[in-house]
């Protein structure tokens, strides 16, 4: 019987096509593909219907099929696209197919049904797992371009790095900020390293545990750890739960950091105004 059926579906394909065609034009006035272009829609809608029949006559997975998928991913059409058209695809086939029988039992109802399930379900599968490759080879992308961005040291003067941190501090990113800190002190020659907890919502005990363990890496590599963005209710937090943060610089602002990074690396920062021209000419002269 499932030849039978195999055969009466593919040499009536035309049929069952056009049917399922004015059912997906007919939903398309109320879903998402309505502001698909009117040529973008119907040569979509023919290739899937061509690829659907081609994997019905060859009996299963066809490359047509992979290179049908590939082109909906890359433009950008939602998966709910493919399982609807299939839906629509197998109710279509089955009312066909019963509309060729002269008297339907239940039982006649059920085989035509697996039948015709047994020709989509390959299909489905096949087309739902190459969205699924793609979207998690997407989610990988975007994890490790978020990593890069989650922890970077910025290189702000001769032997000063700032790393602002925003975002809440989990165990991974505390481990990938410890990387950060560690390779970027030794790659920028850094003697001073301010981190900046402005954008960090909430340090409870966990976050300040990592971010000393952090600081005291730093110290053993031979650089100064300054911590920066102390705000009041941070500092109120801090003083509450007990954490000692005594073996390292704090500071409330960004600029206040600073200004103690140029003094651990004698430097400091003056007001030109109260500078003769000669002597103005003397300390550029001296920084060439």
């Amino acid at each position: 019987m499932p030849e039978t059926l195999r055969r009466i579906v593919v040499e009536n394909s035309d049929v069952i096509s056009k049917n399922w065609l004015d059912e997906i034009t007919e939903k398309r006035k109320s879903d998402y593909t309505s502001s698909i272009s009117d040529s973008l829609y119907h040569t979509t809608n023919q290739e899937f219907i061509n690829v659907i029949f081609s994997s019905i006559n060859r009996r299963g997975d066809t490359g047509e099929m992979d290179d049908f998928a590939e082109r909906l991913i890359n433009l950008g059409w939602p998966l709910s696209y493919i399982t609807d058209g299939l839906q629509t695809f197998r109710r279509v086939t089955i009312d066909f197919i019963l509309s060729q029988s002269d008297q339907v039992d239940t039982e006649e109802f059920s085989r035509i049904f697996n039948i015709v399930e047994d020709w989509v379900e390959p299909i489905i599968n096949q087309l739902v797992n190459q969205y699924s490759g793609s979207w998690e080879h997407t989610v990988t992308l975007q994890r490790m371009a978020l990593q890069e961005l989650s922890a970077p040291l910025i290189p702000v003067m001769d032997n000063i790095t700032v790393m602002p941190l925003i975002g809440t501090i989990d165990t991974e990113r505390a481990k990938l900020i410890m990387e950060n800190l560690l390779e970027g002190v030794m790659k920028h020659n850094s003697e001073v390293v301010l981190i900046d907890i402005t954008g960090v919502p909430v340090v409870d005990t966990m976050v300040a545990h990592h971010i000393i363990q952090a600081a005291e890496a730093v110290r053993l590599i031979g650089a100064t750890c300054i911590l920066v963005g102390i705000r009041p209710e941070i500092a109120q937090t801090i003083v509450n739960l007990g954490i000692d943060l005594s073996k390292f610089p704090t500071k409330s602002s960004l600029r206040k950091g600073f200004n103690t990074a140029l003094k651990l690396t004698n430097r400091e920062i003056v007001d030109l105004d109260n500078f003769k021209e000669e002597d103005i000419t003397k300390i550029i002269d001296s920084l060439k």
